[in-house]
């Protein structure tokens, strides 16, 4: 399993959590429970967010994460630059 893969299962497994924790603050009378139900569960967002933002993080960072499209556009840039290098050296290959 990879790392996103694992970041991706805790961020499901913190939102399921989350839920639970609303959930039992709803299903109860006792307004002590429901308050600390909803302190977990607010806690819980809070972890949730930053491991949404790790995500995104490993995501922008690793090439093998991002779209198709932006790994394209990341080699013609790539490419791009390697021909202005060539061009700034006068070494223009032949065609």
């Amino acid at each position: 399993m990879t790392v996103i893969n694992k970041l991706n299962q805790t961020l499901e497994m913190l939102k399921s959590s989350e839920s639970n924790c609303r959930t039992f603050s709803m299903d109860t009378d006792d307004q002590n429970a429901k308050q600390m139900f909803n302190q977990i569960a607010d806690t819980i967002k809070q972890a949730e967010d930053m491991l949404q933002n790790r995500i995104n993080y490993v995501m922008s960072e690793e090439p093998q994460y991002q779209p198709q499209a932006q790994q394209n556009q990341a080699k013609q840039q790539q490419n791009l630059q390697a021909l202005q290098n060539d061009v700034e050296k006068d070494e223009i290959p032949e065609l």
